[in-house]
């Protein structure tokens, strides 16, 4: 069968999530999820991912066009991903795709066009008052790394900024994250957001404090690390949650202050999630307002846990309806 259709795709580090759909469309009941490990080539996943498509929908023509979201700089030809072993040059990628049109964007650019369509039901507010109209909007998600990025409103529509700020240098605000942050820095020689602010991060945070206490560890995955704290029988684990949620408000305010974000902070990425209500009770809201002389001036800012699935999906969707 005949269609016009787009495919759209979100690729992080641990997960490539794609979807086919009908051209001028932001969500279609055909998606496709696979695991970043389990395919050692990018392209034989694309030619794997076409068949898998047109067995799925009948559809027997090339995506008209593609916007492909990447966890990594995407304003080149030969896309790397920062926390996994796939690559790609974006011109043979549009040739193995068949498509007249291939988009490629941070993955980060994707979530922020994403939270344009999201309404009350998709996000969870921590805090604040209403947003303020036509003012920044910041965004940082935790996943297999740590993204972020800004919504500028203009007076026809908002421009994405699309940024590496999760590379940014960690600023520890107490002496036990100093003392994690010097262990980290001796293995890795310099220590990003990321590193502590993902979900590895949370492990790093978690071995960090295993060391620094003589213990040790009980949990060798981040998944471990937050259920033995859900569980509340293993103190370092504990610790190192409520040290992965006192830097993110740490970071999230520093966003604010520097977008100006009184439109709101957005917190999406897959980590918060999994374990909202204990971030809703954590010391993020008071690590976000907690900046010396402008504790009123972030006081009022709305930060809100995006819950919707996919967010990156329906992004990378609008990014290619726009163009």
């Amino acid at each position: 069968m005949s269609v016009n259709w787009s495919l759209v795709a979100d690729i992080g580090g641990t997960n490539a999530r794609f979807t086919a759909l009908p051209l001028g469309e932001l969500e279609s009941q055909y998606e496709f999820h696979h695991s970043v490990q389990e395919h050692p080539e990018f392209s034989d996943l694309i030619v794997d991912l076409l068949k898998e498509i047109a067995e799925a929908t009948g559809w027997d023509t090339a995506p008209t066009n593609a916007c492909f979201a990447v966890a990594c700089p995407a304003d080149v030809e030969e896309i790397t991903f920062t926390n996994s072993h796939w690559h790609f040059n974006k011109t043979q990628l549009k040739q193995l795709l068949g498509c007249q049109q291939l988009s490629v964007i941070n993955d980060f650019e994707a979530v922020a066009h994403g939270i344009t369509e999201l309404n009350d039901k998709d996000v969870v507010k921590v805090g604040g008052d209403q947003p303020v109209a036509n003012k920044p909007i910041g965004i940082l998600g935790a996943g297999t790394g740590l993204g972020v990025a800004g919504l500028v409103p203009l007076a026809d529509g908002y421009k994405v900024i699309d940024t590496e700020g999760g590379h940014a240098d960690y600023p520890p605000i107490t002496d036990r994250m100093a003392a994690v942050v010097g262990l980290l820095r001796k293995e890795y020689g310099r220590v990003s957001l990321e590193r502590l602010l993902s979900g590895k991060g949370i492990f790093n945070i978690y071995r960090s404090l295993c060391t620094l206490g003589n213990k040790e560890r009980a949990c060798e995955t981040p998944a471990q690390v937050v259920a033995a704290a859900h569980q509340g029988d293993n103190e370092f684990a504990l610790q190192a949650l409520n040290m992965f949620c006192a830097g993110m408000g740490s970071a999230a305010g520093n966003i604010a202050l520097t977008l100006g974000a009184k439109g709101g902070i957005y917190i999406a990425g897959g980590v918060v999630p999994r374990f909202k209500e204990f971030f809703i009770n954590s010391d993020f809201r008071l690590k976000f307002e907690e900046k010396g002389r402008f504790v009123n001036y972030l006081k009022p800012i709305p930060v809100y846990i995006v819950v919707r699935d996919n967010l990156g999906l329906l992004g990378a969707a609008k990014k290619l309806k726009q163009s």
